[in-house]
């Protein structure tokens, strides 16, 4: 299967609603059809026998969800999601792993490896465990196209992601420097797409600071997606790539801190 779009990670949205949904902003039903809005169709690979469970009487799943398992079935988000919440969910994580940089993610290898292929995760926080998801593209002949997430054990220590504030003030640093170094290097001329042409919102129930910083941030990623290489001598290129690449550093942050500013709202 394919990855999905990083610039607008699917990871993301269900974050933002999952969360909405947890601290009683809105509905299940409501969170699931704005996740499918962004991408189609939700599917969750789960074992085989905790996909009988499911579907057979609606009771939680197992303890333990492994995306090892042998054989494994296709549950729908909605009903997934409404199961993790009777094992004791409490909120969502998200994870903007790259190379080199596996933001969000304190282990173990098999999830981490995954998450960063993927370039994007969901951590999902129960009691006493964590649950790792990873979304891959669901092609499913000439007219479906949706996504199917994998499911983990994900390590139950926090990882280390900044705060609001800190994340807010890191991206206009290095706006600044990214823009300072790219008024330098001479070819085509690229804009800025439009804030309405970035299609990520985060979802009710979160704070005005994170909602305006994963705007930007979302802008900034598209912008980075869209991003021209042609025309450039090789300095020129090296310049660049070193300025988009703490610029991309720094919107993979911002988005974390503004995703997870619910959940610090509600941490003592």
């Amino acid at each position: 299967m394919d990855r999905v779009r990083t610039d607008s990670p699917i990871s993301a949205t269900l974050v933002a609603w999952g969360n909405a949904w947890l601290t009683g902003h809105v509905g299940l039903d409501e969170a699931v059809d704005r996740v499918e809005r962004a991408a189609g169709p939700q599917l969750v690979a789960v074992p085989v026998d905790a996909a009988s469970t499911t579907e057979a009487a609606g009771s939680p799943l197992p303890a333990e969800v492994s995306a090892s398992a042998a054989e494994l079935a296709d549950v729908p988000l909605r009903g997934f999601l409404a199961d993790l919440r009777g094992e004791g969910l409490t909120s969502f994580r998200l994870a903007l792993p790259a190379p080199g940089d596996p933001l969000g993610l304190t282990g173990p290898p098999a999830f981490t490896r995954s998450a960063v292929a993927a370039e994007q995760a969901a951590i999902a926080v129960l009691a006493g465990k964590r649950l790792g998801l990873v979304p891959a593209e669901d092609r499913r002949g000439s007219s479906y196209s949706g996504v199917r997430w994998a499911t983990m054990p994900a390590a139950t220590t926090d990882a280390d992601v900044p705060q609001l504030a800190e994340a807010e003030r890191a991206l206009t640093l290095t706006m600044r420097s990214a823009t300072d170094a790219l008024i330098g290097v001479d070819g085509p001329t690229q804009g800025f797409p439009s804030l309405d042409s970035a299609d990520e919102a985060l979802a009710p129930g979160y704070p005005g600071r994170a909602h305006r910083l994963g705007a930007l941030a979302a802008r900034l990623a598209l912008a980075l997606r869209l991003a021209d290489e042609r025309g450039l001598t090789s300095s020129q290129l090296t310049t660049r790539n070193e300025a988009l690449r703490d610029l991309d550093r720094a919107v993979r942050r911002a988005r974390i801190a503004a995703h997870h500013a619910i959940v610090e709202l509600r941490t003592p």
